[in-house]
């Protein structure tokens, strides 16, 4: 999903980087002591996953665990997958430092997302059912990224279309292992620590 230095047009790349900005400033005003280590481990989490390649046909896939960050984390997940992608593109080059905005806004704006719409659901829903919310969060991070990626190439122009294209079906397997491992996760953090799906004190909604 990382998008590399030099394929996208100008304003695109502007665009992500202000909205990534205000991503990342309303992810700091929640950012309380409690959710530190939570975004910490996620961060993590995000970072070693995606180092993990499989590969699809022409193409190769990775886990990206966005979809649990924006249940867990709110709008906290701007920052904390931020912070993962700036580490990989320092470190081992993945996606550049010109795409940072445009990839951490293609990321963690779904996860966003999914958080908004489904954390409510599992604060108060029994395992079965934040079970499946879970699901539906992680696989729909993935689809919803795959979307965003897609629609940062083809307004880079036509030549993309066709890789614009094959970013969608090559995550279909993604989203299957990310629902599951999602659901999982729910119903663990259910039992240990349920307070994590509880909405921030801060005055901005997650």
């Amino acid at each position: 999903m990382h998008i590399v230095d030099g394929a996208l047009s100008a304003p695109v790349l502007v665009s992500g980087a202000v909205l990534t900005a205000g991503g990342i400033t309303l992810g700091l005003r929640q950012m309380t002591l409690e959710r530190i280590p939570a975004a910490g481990v996620l961060s993590a989490s995000f970072f070693v996953a995606s180092l993990i390649h499989v590969a699809v046909g022409p193409s190769s896939v990775h886990l990206i665990l966005n979809g649990l960050c924006g249940l867990i984390l709110g709008w906290t997940a701007f920052p904390a997958l931020f912070v993962a992608l700036v580490l990989q593109a320092v470190f081992f080059g993945f996606g550049g430092i010109t795409v940072l905005g445009v990839n951490t806004l293609n990321i963690a704006l779904p996860a966003v997302l999914m958080g908004l719409a489904l954390r409510p659901l599992i604060a108060r829903a029994g395992p079965r059912l934040a079970a499946l919310w879970g699901a539906i969060g992680g696989a729909g991070a993935i689809a919803l990224t795959t979307v965003f990626v897609a629609g940062a190439l083809v307004f880079s122009g036509e030549a993309f279309v066709p890789a614009a294209k094959l970013v969608f079906f090559a995550h279909i397997p993604v989203m299957a292992i990310e629902a599951v491992i999602s659901a999982a996760a729910v119903v663990l953090i259910k039992r240990v620590k349920p307070d994590l799906f509880a909405a921030p004190s801060a005055a901005l909604p997650a």
